[in-house]
C-alpha cells in the first residue's frame, strides 16, 4: 500500500529524484543522437550503454549465484536482456540515423506508455478507465503529427526512423511488464541484463570491430560511457526507484512524462537542434495524453 501523505522532506527529495531520472533518460536520447552524428553505429551506442555497467555489476551477480543468475534465473534473465538490453538500445539508436532528436525523444516514450497500457489490460488484467483510453488516443494523435513531418520532410527513411523508436518503446514496455509480472527489482534486473551483455563483447569485436569508436575519438566515447553507461542506465533507474519509495508509485509515474520535453530541451541547449513547430505541437498533444493516462 502506498503512503498517503509523504512528509515535506520526502516530497522534496522524491521530486528531485524523479526529475533527475527524467533528465538522465532524456540525456540518453541526446547522447545517442550526438554519437550517431559523430560516426558511432547503433551497436557502438548499445555497447557503451550496457558493457561498462556489466563490468561493475558482474561481481554482485556472481556473488548471488551464477547458477541462478543473480537470483533472477537464466530464462528470465535472457528474456529481460532481449527486451530491455542491447537489442532495444540498437533499435532505439538506429532511429537517429534518419530523424532528429525531437522524434525519438517523444515517440519512444509515447509508445512505451501505449504498449504498457495494452499489456496491463491484456496480461496483467488491469482495468482501463475511459480517461486513460482518451489519453492514449491523444498520444496517438501527437505521434501521428510528428510522423507526418517525417513523411513530408524526410520521406520513407523518416518513417522507418520513427518506426524504430516505436518498436524500441514497445520493447521497453515489454521489459517493464516482465518486471511487474515476475516482481523483480529494477536494479537487480539491470545488473543481470548488463552482466549478460558481457557475452556480447566478443561478438561485437568480431562482427563490427572498434574502428568507429576509435575514429570518433576519446572525448565522444567518454561522453557515451558517462551518459549512457552511468546516467541514462543505472543512475536513472536508481533515482526513479528511490522516487517510488519516497512518493509512491502513482505520484512517481508523473516524472517519466517529463522525458519528451526534457529531451527536446537538451537537444536545443546542448546539440543546437531547434524543434520544428510540428514537433512542438506533437509534443504538447502527447504531454496532454500522458497526463490523462496517469489519472485513475
Amino acid at each position: 500500500m502506498e503512503r498517503s501523505a509523504p512528509g515535506p522532506k520526502a516530497i522534496i527529495v522524491g521530486a528531485a529524484c524523479g526529475v533527475g531520472a527524467a533528465v538522465f533518460w532524456a540525456a540518453g536520447f541526446a547522447a545517442a543522437r550526438h554519437g550517431i552524428t559523430a560516426g558511432l553505429s547503433p551497436f557502438d551506442i548499445a555497447f557503451h550503454r550496457f558493457v561498462w555497467a556489466g563490468i561493475v555489476f558482474l561481481p554482485s551477480v556472481l556473488g548471488a549465484g551464477l547458477r541462478v543468475l543473480g537470483g533472477v534465473g537464466w530464462g528470465r534473465g535472457l528474456a529481460l536482456a532481449m527486451t530491455g538490453g542491447p537489442g532495444q538500445a540498437v533499435v532505439s539508436a538506429a532511429g537517429f540515423l534518419a530523424v532528429p532528436l525531437g522524434h525519438g525523444g517523444v515517440i519512444q516514450p509515447a509508445f512505451a506508455t501505449l504498449a504498457g497500457m495494452l499489456f496491463a489490460a491484456a496480461v496483467l488484467k488491469e482495468r482501463l478507465p475511459t480517461v486513460r483510453i482518451v489519453g492514449a488516443a491523444a498520444i496517438i494523435a501527437g505521434v501521428a503529427a510528428i510522423g507526418s513531418e517525417a513523411l513530408t520532410t524526410i520521406g520513407r527513411n523518416g518513417i522507418l526512423g520513427d518506426l524504430s523508436f516505436a518498436l524500441a518503446g514497445v520493447l521497453f514496455a515489454t521489459f517493464a511488464m516482465l518486471l511487474r509480472l515476475w516482481r523483480l527489482a529494477p536494479m537487480r534486473a539491470t545488473a543481470v541484463v548488463s552482466s549478460l551483455t558481457l557475452l556480447y563483447v566478443p561478438i561485437h569485436a568480431a562482427v563490427f570491430g572498434f574502428g568507429r569508436m576509435i575514429a570518433a575519438g576519446w572525448i565522444e566515447n567518454a561522453i557515451q560511457v558517462i551518459v549512457q553507461g552511468v546516467f541514462a542506465g543505472p543512475m536513472a533507474i536508481y533515482l526513479f526507484a528511490r522516487c517510488v519509495v519516497l512518493l509512491g508509485a502513482s505520484r512517481a509515474a508523473v516524472f517519466p512524462a517529463l522525458v519528451p520535453a526534457a529531451a527536446i530541451a537538451i537537444g536545443f541547449l546542448v546539440l543546437g537542434e531547434t524543434p520544428s513547430v510540428t514537433q512542438l505541437v506533437g509534443l504538447a498533444i502527447v504531454l496532454v495524453g500522458f497526463r490523462l493516462t496517469q489519472r485513475a
